[in-house]
């Protein structure tokens, strides 16, 4: 495979990033500011901090089309900044929750976000043209704990969330005067606000860390605390799935999944690498790791170490060489990968940040 592309941004973990369409800025989420990087030659530089959270930045996300970027925070808060040509402008949404926001992603269509909570709901933000503000609607039965993640089906209606209660589920965020009537699909035709299209339980009651739709929304995986990845197929609304299919695994647990085709996942998580699973509906099987370069390669660090440097180690730590460099690209827990470029076979490319500060390109 192409080496991956790595940028040290900082000694900071980074809770959540997002590209721009034109991969040319990156946000990445950063202690309790959004930091804007753009891209210059074959790295990234700072170009402006966001500041308008006073808690921890949880995630942040950028609308291919209009530029905007919506963040969340521990402080109870979603801001949405608008692009202008003095900088990006921040607009408060109003949440009206009690607990920390976590998790936030547009909608396909752009004309909605989702933003997940410590309150036990959903906010389902839109713009409400004749008071020129963001408002919410909640979506709270039958969710009985925090919201870790939200994704959104391709029409941009339903809506699946993974939460602490050890559950995933798919809801209806139909919004009357802002969605157009979706088409019927297998997880149903009449949608009214918060109907639970699906209820699907972790086998070993797990937290559920990752939720994500195939590309065609006909199908849903989720990631749990007890290193499982779970996928469904569902058949018909109201009627049992044609399949769940449960792949276990021996490995850490995984923090986040996307999918790079309808027979193919990728997830990361407190390995520190990205993994391959594949299969369908008669099963699913792990495939491998992402890096299939080796440790050397994979750790790129295999520097010759001088003979000062060497006694120095010696004399400080009692030994020669200091052996807590991973032999992976990420030196941490990676918190979150997402599609960076397609192809006409699905995602080519993936990013990846870790709570060691890095944001990496992939290609599959």
């Amino acid at each position: 495979m192409a080496n991956p592309e790595v940028h040290h941004l900082f000694h900071n973990p980074i809770a959540d990033h997002s590209f721009s369409a034109d991969q040319q800025t990156l946000v990445v989420a950063r202690d309790t500011s959004v930091e804007l990087y753009g891209r210059s030659g074959s790295s990234f530089k700072l170009q402006d901090e966001l500041k308008g959270h006073d808690k921890t930045v949880t995630s942040v996300d950028i609308a291919p089309s209009t530029g905007r970027i919506v963040t969340c925070s521990q402080d109870r808060n979603a801001l949405v900044w608008e692009p202008s040509p003095t900088g990006y402008k921040p607009t408060l949404v109003l949440l009206r929750i009690s607990r920390a926001a976590t998790f936030v992603r547009w909608s396909p269509n752009e004309s909605k976000f989702a933003v997940g909570s410590g309150d036990r709901l959903i906010a389902v933000c839109y713009f409400e043209e004749e008071n020129d503000w963001w408002v919410s609607k909640h979506l709270k039965k039958p969710i009985r704990s925090t919201i870790t993640s939200v994704d959104w089906h391709p029409n941009s209606v339903l809506l699946a969330a993974g939460s602490t209660d050890a559950h995933a589920r798919v809801f209806s965020s139909y919004i009357k005067g802002v969605d157009q009537r979706p088409e019927p699909t297998v997880w149903g035709d009449r949608l009214p606000f918060n109907t639970v299209c699906g209820e699907f339980l972790n086998n070993s009651a797990g937290w559920v860390h990752s939720v994500a739709f195939s590309p065609s929304g006909d199908s849903l995986a989720f990631a749990a605390h007890d290193s499982s990845i779970t996928v469904v197929y569902p058949s018909a609304p109201e009627q049992p799935p044609k399949a769940v299919v449960s792949i276990s695994t021996q490995l850490l647990p995984f923090k986040s999944l996307i999918w790079r085709s309808e027979d193919e996942i990728v997830a990361a998580g407190y390995d520190c690498e990205a993994f391959r699973f594949q299969g369908g509906e008669g099963g699913w099987q792990l495939a491998g790791a992402v890096d299939t370069r080796g440790p050397s390669a994979a750790g790129g660090e295999q520097r010759e170490e001088s003979a000062l440097k060497m006694f120095k180690q010696m004399d400080l730590k009692g030994k020669g060489k200091d052996d807590t460099q991973l032999k992976t690209v990420h030196q941490n827990t990676i918190t979150m990968i997402r599609p960076y470029q397609s192809s006409g076979s699905g995602v080519a490319k993936f990013s990846s940040s870790g709570v060691d500060g890095r944001v990496v390109v992939w290609t599959i």
